[in-house]
């Protein structure tokens, strides 16, 4: 997708994606939290360094940036994204939580500028051609021992296959399977590449949700995301 799609959805961005996902019963809020809070559970899991600084790339209308800026209180946080339109919608709905920075290239950033680079669904809609090339930006971004957390939907689920095949802003996007990503990281620089799977009960089951972390290695998840460190 490129920049002028994005700038085109931004408004209606929230709508749009609510319509699109309620077959699975939870709205765009849940999906945004979830994703954050599990990066918390295994930043203390394995007692990784508290983060100073992260980027979000790809932030989008900033979905993520009230929940990193809860998970993680004492990072500076900065959003990213190629859209202006987005981050314009994004500095609207969450004013002063982030610096928010329009580019179309990563270049613009000092070497080891930050401890966690997140970023939610967004590689899928970058050329394959150039995730390699992107890889090697967002690590030459993070300082030593700095951690690149990406999710992705998983092509192997078939609820996932049809949401983005209705979703509109998702109409030139190519899936990503978890090895091919995984490919790409080490080809880019990255090491102790791990990949775990999320996202295996609806809303209509989601007593079992609990369990889900024990279902992290099982590649039928939704969604995947692998933590990559630098």
């Amino acid at each position: 997708m490129q920049r002028a799609e994005f700038d085109k959805f931004a408004n209606q961005y929230l709508i749009l994606h609510a319509n699109n996902i309620r077959v699975v019963g939870e709205g765009p809020e849940y999906f945004a939290r979830y994703k954050v809070e599990e990066i918390r559970r295994l930043w203390t899991k394995r007692a990784f360094p508290e983060p100073s600084a992260i980027m979000d790339f790809g932030s989008g209308i900033g979905a993520s940036l009230p929940h990193l800026a809860a998970a993680f209180p004492s990072a500076s946080l900065t959003a990213f994204d190629i859209s202006a339109q987005s981050l314009a919608v994004a500095k609207r709905r969450f004013p002063n939580i982030a610096i928010f920075v329009h580019d179309e290239n990563l270049a613009s950033f000092p070497k080891a500028s930050f401890d966690l680079i997140f970023t939610a669904c967004v590689f899928h809609h970058i050329d394959h051609m150039l995730h390699v090339q992107t890889f090697k930006q967002l690590y030459s971004l993070l300082r030593p021992s700095g951690i690149l957390v990406v999710f992705e939907h998983n092509p192997i689920n078939p609820v996932t296959r049809y949401i983005v095949a209705t979703c509109p802003f998702d109409e030139n996007a190519v899936l990503i399977p978890s090895r091919l990503l995984r490919s790409r990281q080490r080809d880019a620089g990255f090491c102790h590449i791990e990949t775990r799977f999320t996202g295996f009960f609806p809303h209509a089951l989601a007593g079992l949700r609990w369990f889900e972390p024990h279902l992290s290695a099982l590649p039928l998840g939704a969604q995947y995301y692998t933590v990559a460190h630098a």
